[in-house]
């Protein structure tokens, strides 16, 4: 029985993250824009932090809140070179997260720290616990009911 061989060091799993790189599911997530975030609430304050490396914040991005959502949209500005392999994204990028209950966008802030995007604004106290309300019992039976 022949045993095939693969040649220049790449093994089969190797091409299945190319695939996966380039033409499969996750392509969009992996090369195309995709902004990692992380949301917490602390404080009284949710939190959005954007990892936004080696852009120009005064420039390059735009923070915005319409429908009960936050949306980072910006472009990154990249070097023209001839490159055997580029991972790193150049372009237009775009996410938009939906704000929990009780967001106040009208004092949102945001600042940029080392290559990372910080959207806060404060949340609201969360409403009482709502209130079971008794039921009473009519003085009808079932049958009589119409």
């Amino acid at each position: 029985m022949t045993q095939l061989v693969r040649r220049g060091g790449f093994t089969p799993l190797t091409d299945v993250f190319d695939w996966l790189e380039t033409t499969g599911p996750f392509r969009a997530v992996l090369n195309d824009g995709y902004i990692p975030v992380e949301e917490y609430v602390d404080d009284g304050h949710y939190v959005v932090r954007a990892d936004l490396p080696g852009i120009d914040p005064d420039k390059d991005v735009e923070v915005s809140i319409a429908d009960d959502a936050l949306t980072i949209h910006g472009e990154r500005r990249g070097e023209e070179h001839d490159k055997y392999r580029s991972e790193m994204h150049c372009g237009s990028f775009t996410r938009r997260l939906r704000l929990p209950h009780g967001c106040r966008a009208e004092d949102v802030t945001a600042t940029y720290d080392a290559g990372v995007l910080t959207v806060s604004m404060p949340v609201a106290e969360p409403e009482a616990a709502p209130v079971q309300v008794p039921i009473a019992h009519g003085t009808q039976d079932a049958a009589g009911a119409s």
